[in-house]
């Protein structure tokens, strides 16, 4: 895997949403069959070595590389959306993000005890969806062993929101 090449597929689109913030597109990484597969072996390969037993990923971004991520480690995948779109019992968190708030719902069987649980998204900025994303699943029983994204924006320090679980990301802008 190449972070250069990487990186070189990820297109910035300045003030996007909204003024300031510099919206990191990772549709061209997305529609190189190189990319895409580098990105998915790259997210995997820190993940291996702890054992999961399924990746949760957020509504909506994280699902584009979650069932891969998952199916490369041999795990189950789990869906985490936005209120009104799962038909069973569900489990809701809010949270801030960088630009607003939202929130996330698991189905109640979506985790057991003790399943050991990879948090993936596309991005980490500030952390608030992941942080969501370990309450849900900490709050079903399950064992948050790490997070993986494919992109972290240090500058907001996310991954402090994340300590003390292990943090992997396989690109880093620091501004």
């Amino acid at each position: 895997m190449d972070p250069q090449r990487l990186r070189g597929l990820i297109r910035e689109i300045p003030d996007f949403p909204r003024p300031g913030i510099g919206f990191k597109d990772i549709t061209p990484l997305l529609a190189d069959p190189r990319g895409l597969s580098d990105s998915v072996r790259g997210l995997a390969e820190s993940a291996r070595p702890l054992g999961v037993d399924c990746v949760v990923a957020a509504e909506a971004r994280g699902f584009l590389l979650g069932p891969a991520l998952a199916l490369e480690l041999r795990a189950g995948f789990v869906l985490a959306r936005k209120p009104g779109k799962l038909p069973y019992e569900t489990v809701s968190s809010e949270y801030l993000l960088e630009y607003g708030a939202g929130e996330l719902e698991l189905h109640t069987d979506a985790v057991r005890d003790g399943t050991r649980v990879l948090v993936h998204d596309d991005l980490l900025a500030t952390g608030g969806t992941a942080a969501a994303l370990c309450e849900l699943v900490e709050q079903l029983g399950g064992e948050v062993v790490g997070c993986g994204f494919l992109i972290e924006l240090t500058f907001l320090n996310g991954r402090k929101r994340l300590e003390p679980r292990d943090v992997h990301a396989l690109l880093s802008y620091s501004s």
